[in-house]
């Protein structure tokens, strides 16, 4: 049975990245460059380069290509060709390549290193629209001095202005603490205390299990979806506590507020959160960020998203931070496995051409624009 269209339809999706970050605002040399292909915050060693990956692979093979190189081009020869083109024309070409149609850009994570939402926008030529992240507006307010007594009441207050025209929210509580925490809204006293402490601590980072607590249900009170890393990540995640399933409590506490649950990327712990995606309505996930760093075993992993969760509740990402060859190979990649089993399921009689088709648009676009509300924006 012949899948051309579904082929078609596939590579000519304007996606929806509903969780990405912006591409390098600046220059970097081989060795930063090498420091964004990895999750690790270590030191790459003498002996070894991260070009030997996955992910370095890939880049090599996909990458390249875009850039004006054979593919499997050599890596010093695609560093060389990176910096004779200069950051802005990679940029603008690893985006344009990408196919992504509409950006949901997370702006908290050293956010001067790249680019902004408008950024992003003029370097790609589509649309790009904000996700607050809770953790640095918090960082944000307590720099300017707020008293503990008055957080409690002043940090809604400087959310619902600080995300006016924000489509949705982010948490790293998995960074800062991990899953396995009192799902319950922490009471006002609570609050006070545990920031006193913090800002007499005059640490800048926000890691106290009651604020975070706090920001989560600041977050629901105000009513745009709300992102949650979930899964791997770098060495600030301690994995064992970052499964979703440990969220259980915290999702049946937050359901009758009608807040969306956006589980991010999940790997290795997808399959629990297609899991969740299925049995509570306001639970959606995704499979970014694993998709870019498995490379070619990533078609692998899109399949595996398939298994569980109604289609309506998976969502496309490439969380994608830096280097432009991530935001490019976290659509290229997601396209790929996404071909790759729904042609075989197709080619088998398992499923329609049409209802593939329907499915791939779901995911990779209609699913995003109806729970971020991008059609009334």
């Amino acid at each position: 049975m012949s899948t051309e269209d579904l082929a078609a339809a596939v590579d000519g999706l304007p996606l929806v990245d509903h969780h990405v970050h912006g591409a390098l605002a600046g220059e970097v040399d081989r060795p930063a460059l090498e420091l964004m292909l990895t999750e690790s915050d270590r030191p790459v060693p003498a002996w070894m380069t991260q070009f030997d990956s996955q992910l370095g692979f890939a880049i090599r093979r996909w990458c390249a290509p875009v850039l004006g190189l054979p593919a499997h081009a050599d890596a010093a020869d695609y560093v060389a060709r990176r910096e004779e083109l200069g950051a802005e024309e990679v940029t603008r070409r690893l985006l344009a390549a990408s196919g992504i149609g509409h950006y949901l850009v997370e702006t908290g994570y050293k956010g001067d290193e790249i680019l902004s939402p408008g950024g992003m926008a003029s370097a790609s030529g589509v649309p790009a629209d904000e996700v607050v992240r809770l953790e640095t507006v918090l960082e944000d307010l307590a720099r300017s001095g707020v008293g503990a007594a008055e957080l409690p009441s002043r940090f809604p207050e400087v959310l619902a202005e600080r995300t006016a025209d924000a489509v949705g929210l982010k948490s790293i509580v998995a960074y800062r603490y991990g899953f396995d925490f009192d799902p319950q809204r922490p009471s006002e006293a609570e609050v006070v205390a545990a920031a006193g402490n913090w800002l007499r601590s005059g640490s800048p980072r926000v890691d106290d299990p009651v604020l975070l607590r706090f920001l989560l249900w600041s977050g629901a009170d105000r009513g745009l979806p709300l992102q949650l890393h979930a899964g791997y990540g770098d060495p600030d995640v301690e994995l064992h506590r970052c499964d979703p399933l440990l969220l259980t409590r915290f999702i049946k506490l937050v359901e009758p507020s009608g807040v969306d649950l956006m589980l991010l990327h999940c790997y290795p712990f997808h399959r629990n959160a297609g899991y969740l995606a299925q049995v509570f309505p306001h639970v959606y996930f995704d499979v970014g960020l694993g998709v870019n760093y498995s490379g070619v075993r990533s078609a692998a992993v899109v399949a595996e998203s398939l298994e569980l969760a109604p289609f309506a509740k998976i969502l496309f990402s490439s969380d994608a931070w830096g280097p432009p060859e991530l935001h490019h190979l976290g659509a290229l990649l997601w396209r790929r496995g996404m071909l790759k089993a729904l042609s075989e399921w197709v080619e088998a009689g398992e499923w329609s051409e049409p209802d593939a088709i329907r499915v791939v648009r779901m995911i990779g676009q209609d699913n995003a624009r109806r729970v971020y509300r991008l059609d009334q924006r």
